[in-house]
């Protein structure tokens, strides 16, 4: 048997996420078909230092969680919060414990901090080599921008 090959893509690096913050990342994911689709991620990081990653979409209307860049939490900051309609989702599981997804969950996406940078793992993503990096904090939803040619 060979070994089978995970696809790995570097987000961010590991710092640029505070600890007890979340940033959204629009990136573009290739699908079954070859197409390319949008594929928006959050990223938390724990005041424990550990990473969790989720597509950045409630489950009870498929909106981003955001409202605007950064806004992520609960105002006590022990939950991610959706600013729509408020529900209310456990940082380490996903899980939403309050609001009208309740008992749903968002869906996780597998990180890894690989030598400093925060990567995805096992999504192939579509990869801009021309880009010269993340927007300024112009950008009201989104911090980081990845575009298909």
């Amino acid at each position: 048997m060979g070994r089978q090959e995970i696809e790995v893509f570097a987000v961010c690096p590991a710092e640029a996420i505070e600890r007890d913050s979340a940033r959204g990342f629009s990136l573009s994911r290739i699908d079954e078909s070859g197409e390319s689709r949008p594929f928006p991620i959050v990223v938390v990081r724990t005041v424990g230092n550990d990473y969790h990653g989720y597509v950045n979409r409630c489950p009870h209307d498929g909106v981003w969680l955001n409202i605007r860049a950064g806004e992520f939490f609960s105002p006590d900051r022990a939950f991610l919060r959706c600013g729509r309609h408020g529900a209310i989702f456990e940082i380490d599981s996903g899980l939403c414990i309050g609001g009208p997804c309740n008992g749903r969950a968002l869906e996780p996406v597998a990180l890894a901090v690989i030598g400093g940078e925060v990567c995805l793992c096992g999504v192939k993503l579509v990869e801009d080599t021309g880009f010269p990096g993340p927007f300024e904090d112009g950008d009201e939803t989104m911090d980081i921008m990845i575009h298909p040619e």
